[in-house]
């Protein structure tokens, strides 16, 4: 779908490192053997959309003609080599070749989650390079690193790519010792999680555990854990409008012509502990009384640009392997402009609703976008008294 974002970078979960026959902890020695080359990593489909999405928006143009060649002619070689997961093989993998760019690794002690966000984040401001300019980067994430004799490989191979290290390591023995390494070997680094850390914790006045999160212990089940459970449970029943004498129970109702990331978007939500509920609008379809007997704050309505509808409903029912007419009537652009002038129509009638343009959007931005109205509800700020698109 449209609604995520591409910087030709490819996210890589070894979980296996393969360690040389010999290491030398010397800068200046040479290996015995000549180091077997990298096989670049492959792009996400999903990054790809998401790049694209971004740049139609912004109205900008997309050429990829100077990577393509570039990825031709460069070759890099690695000391290690990470495995590419399962997971990886079957949700959002392209076959195409991965532009060559520069390296950066995210290394961390936990899941990465923090590092990859943060690099996300980070790169998010590099858009116009990124997207226009042809400077690729490939990033890859290092998770689970919790002894020092695997960081100093990694570190020896970022050496040998010319890699960013950028780490997010709890225990200070362990990012004391990626800085020396990285000084050591002349690698660019940058710790992530420590100034933040100290911060806090002079803030605070306490000292902090130095535990990873996700460590055996260090996250034991809480109310809100159970909050989320319960509201992910909640979410997965209300899909699709089902169960409609629910919603009074909802802490978001999202509304929306078919394909508008209603499912995905809910359950990012529920992920939050909100309770989501997502009732599809229909031509021809009454939409449920009880949806206009809540409490209207909470309702959410989503649209979409048609061509981007059409381009999603068309491989959609490729998918699911819909005959001519049922393709016809599905992802036909005359049939897309009308759901969606009638559902303008319902939200033209219903303007509490805020309604949130989705075109190019990644569901972290819409979900920030409903979360900010939702806030600004309750805290009785200032809200538009009638249907405004975000």
């Amino acid at each position: 779908m449209l609604g995520y974002k591409m910087i030709t970078m490819a996210f890589v979960y070894p979980q296996t490192l393969t360690r040389p026959t010999a290491i030398s902890c010397l800068p200046d020695e040479t290996p015995a053997t000549d180091p077997p080359a990298r096989k670049l990593p492959r792009g996400s489909s999903q990054l790809n959309r998401w790049s694209m999405a971004r740049s139609l928006r912004s109205g900008r143009r997309l050429d990829w003609s100077a990577q393509r060649k570039d990825s031709a002619s460069t070759n890099t070689v690695s000391l290690i080599q990470p495995a590419i997961s399962s997971d990886d093989e079957e949700v959002g993998v392209d076959d195409g070749d991965m532009s060559a760019g520069k390296a950066i690794y995210m290394v961390s002690d936990g899941t990465g989650w923090t590092a990859e966000h943060s690099v996300n984040a980070a790169l998010g401001q590099f858009e116009y390079c990124l997207v226009d300019r042809g400077c690729a980067v490939n990033t890859h994430l290092f998770s689970g690193v919790e002894d020092v004799e695997r960081l100093i490989e990694i570190i020896k191979q970022a050496a040998e790519e010319g890699a960013l290290v950028l780490y997010t390591l709890v225990d200070p023995s362990m990012a004391e010792a990626a800085k020396h390494g990285c000084q050591l070997w002349g690698v660019p680094s940058a710790d992530i999680l420590s100034p933040t850390t100290e911060a806090i914790a002079t803030h605070l006045g306490v000292a902090p555990s130095g535990i990873p999160r996700g460590a055996p212990g260090r996250n034991p089940l809480s109310k809100e854990y159970f909050k989320r459970i319960e509201a992910i449970d909640f979410t997965i029943k209300q899909d699709d409008g089902a169960l409609p004498q629910n919603l009074n129970r909802a802490n978001i109702v999202l509304v929306g012509v078919s394909r508008t990331g209603k499912t995905p978007l809910s359950i990012y939500l529920a992920q939050k502990g909100y309770k989501v509920a997502n009732i599809p609008i229909v031509m021809g379809v009454d939409l449920p009384k009880t949806l206009f007997e809540i409490n209207q704050d909470k309702v959410f309505g989503l649209t979409i640009n048609p061509v981007v509808l059409q381009t999603i409903r068309k491989a959609r029912a490729k998918s699911l392997g819909f005959s001519n007419q049922m393709e016809s009537n599905y992802s036909d652009m005359e049939h897309v402009r009308e759901e969606i002038e009638f559902a303008n129509k319902i939200f033209s009638q219903n303007p509490v609703w805020p309604v949130i343009e989705v075109t190019g959007k990644a569901i972290e931005e819409t979900a920030a976008v409903i979360l900010r109205i939702l806030h600004d509800r309750k805290k009785k700020c200032s809200m538009p008294s009638i249907s405004k698109r975000y």
